[in-house]
């Protein structure tokens, strides 16, 4: 047993006002990223939290990479086969979330997530290293396997069948747009009186732009 209760942090570096914030949260969150990378201090500005609702009716939650975002929303790439892309196919309403300690922030989207075309995924699988190619080639994501020996010897015969050749995406692997309701945008405040800012998109692809009570 570990008692917890003493850990403690003081929230002090920034704060979020309503004459600071943009008619569009897309731009707020560009903002945001620029300074968590100018800032320094988290390895993968890009690693957010992934959450969908299985078929088992439990959440899951997983890291996953941010490969771009624009206007429309936030793009990643994964096995449309794995449980992820099994728990979207079935209900495309997910989350995403992303914590950056170094600057106190934490950002919360709310949308639905939709395929790439097949070029968009096409192009930025061609951009992969080969490694990464093969592996997603050789790699039945979420699959039960009887060692990681069976793994290495599928990447092997991956290996062999494309050696000197372009390697094809596969059609199981591929990109999804989450296109967000909601965003909220979280900044750390002393006395836990934390800076929260909603947005939520309405019926003329306007958001409306609320504070909630930390």
């Amino acid at each position: 047993m570990k008692d917890l209760t003493d850990y403690r942090k003081v929230y002090e570096k920034k704060q979020l006002l309503e004459s600071d914030l943009p008619e569009n949260p897309m731009e707020l969150f560009q903002k945001w990223f620029y300074e968590v990378e100018e800032f320094r201090g988290v390895e993968e500005p890009n690693a957010m939290t992934l959450s969908t609702l299985g078929a088992d009716g439990f959440p899951a939650a997983r890291i996953v990479l941010l490969k771009q975002y624009t206007y429309e929303g936030f793009i990643f790439y994964t096995n449309y086969e794995s449980d992820k892309g099994k728990a979207i196919a079935a209900n495309p309403e997910v989350c995403l979330s992303f914590f950056w300690p170094n600057m106190e922030r934490q950002v919360i989207i709310k949308g639905k997530a939709e395929k790439l075309a097949p070029n968009l995924s096409d192009g930025y699988f061609e951009s992969r290293p080969v490694g990464s190619q093969l592996g997603a080639i050789a790699s039945e994501q979420s699959q039960v396997v009887p060692s990681r020996e069976f793994l290495e010897e599928k990447l092997k015969a991956a290996e062999a069948k494309y050696e000197g050749k372009e390697v094809p995406r596969p059609d199981h692997w591929g990109g999804y747009l989450v296109r967000p309701e909601k965003l909220e945008f979280w900044q750390g405040r002393p006395n836990r009186l934390h800076d929260r800012i909603r947005y939520s998109l309405q019926s003329d692809y306007s958001f409306t732009i609320e504070r909630l009570s930390p």
